[in-house]
């Protein structure tokens, strides 16, 4: 494996209420990759990325980042990361370029280096022409980049991404996705948040899946997607009927069928191929239901997280890195 530029060893978390974020959480992430964090909401990925980026002090464990402990020296480690979070933080009455230079000057870059910086950027997001417009005019994708290229400023190791295409139109996020991608080939160790399956699965050369504050399982997409086993069955029910299709497919033999809510549609492992479809289609006609759309498919990474985060927490114990992989 690559040199380890981010190592989180057992984080806890926990805040008022009793509401436990992080529940000994441990992860590493080779140097130079996009590692891509995803879990349904609440599932402590902000929280981990809070820590890492020393916004946030755990209540037990370590965290690591570019061989600094964060806990312990977090001005170091600030020096070294760049942070875009779920909202774009920047100055709607500041031109493109002005917010982008005060990132620079906030880093401790000279007013010449500063601007410096800023015109490469400007050019490398495609946001070169727009740049002396203030920010209030900018499409919401426009707004991202110029978050992200404020991030950027400081040329940082490691780039925190906390679900940064949220919101944006389709193809700003592409437009994204190719800058991301550019980092990381340039060198930029980035981390990214994400709830959208497909930016994971683009972009990730590994991926961890946390729930209920720990880790799921974490492996490469590929290897992540071998754990749904075979084939993938899905069928498409109105949202009234789901209870009665999840009823009637439960004795489906070797499968469990569970409610993919984006979708609208019953998922179930099919290692059977055909004959698990018959079998499905059998039963849900000896319940009077009829499928809007049927689909037998590989695995994708959908199945995959629907799989790891729809059960409930294990009781008592903690799940090693690779588990379930």
């Amino acid at each position: 494996m690559n040199e380890l530029i981010i190592e989180a060893d057992g984080l806890v978390k926990q805040f008022k209420g009793g509401i436990r974020a992080l529940d000994g959480l441990s992860l590493a992430v080779p140097r130079g990759t996009v590692y891509g964090l995803l879990g349904p909401n609440g599932a402590g990925k902000t929280t981990l990325i809070r820590i890492l980026a020393t916004l946030l002090a755990a209540d037990a464990g370590t965290a690591r980042v570019a061989g600094i402990d964060a806990g312990r020296h977090p001005a170091a480690v600030r020096e070294r990361i760049g942070l875009a979070g779920q909202y774009a933080a920047v100055d709607d009455y500041l031109t493109g370029r002005e917010n982008i230079e005060l990132a620079g000057r906030l880093y401790g870059l000279s007013r010449r280096e500063a601007r410096q910086r800023t015109a490469e950027i400007l050019e490398s997001i495609g946001l070169a022409e727009a740049a002396d417009r203030p920010v209030r005019t900018y499409s919401g994708g426009m707004r991202r980049r110029v978050d992200l290229a404020a991030s950027l400023a400081g040329r940082p190791e490691v780039l925190f991404l906390d679900e940064p295409t949220t919101g944006v139109d389709p193809a700003s996020r592409r437009g994204l996705w190719a800058l991301v991608g550019d980092l990381a080939g340039a060198g930029t160790t980035v981390v990214l948040s994400t709830q959208y399956l497909e930016e994971a699965d683009q972009l990730a050369s590994r991926i961890a899946v946390i729930d209920h504050g720990r880790l799921v399982s974490e492996g490469t997409p590929g290897q992540l997607k071998n754990t749904a086993g075979g084939m993938v069955l899905e069928l498409a029910v109105p949202g009234h009927q789901r209870d009665r299709a999840l009823t009637a497919l439960a004795p489906v033999s070797g499968a469990t069928a569970t409610w993919h809510p984006k979708r609208g549609t019953v998922v179930l492992p099919a290692s059977r191929g055909a004959a698990t479809l018959r079998d499905a289609l059998d039963r849900l006609g000896a319940a009077g239901l009829t499928p809007e759309d049927v689909s037998l498919h590989k695995p994708t990474l959908d199945d995959v997280f629907l799989a790891l985060t729809s059960r409930p927490a294990p009781a008592g114990r903690h799940t090693r890195i690779g588990e379930l992989v």
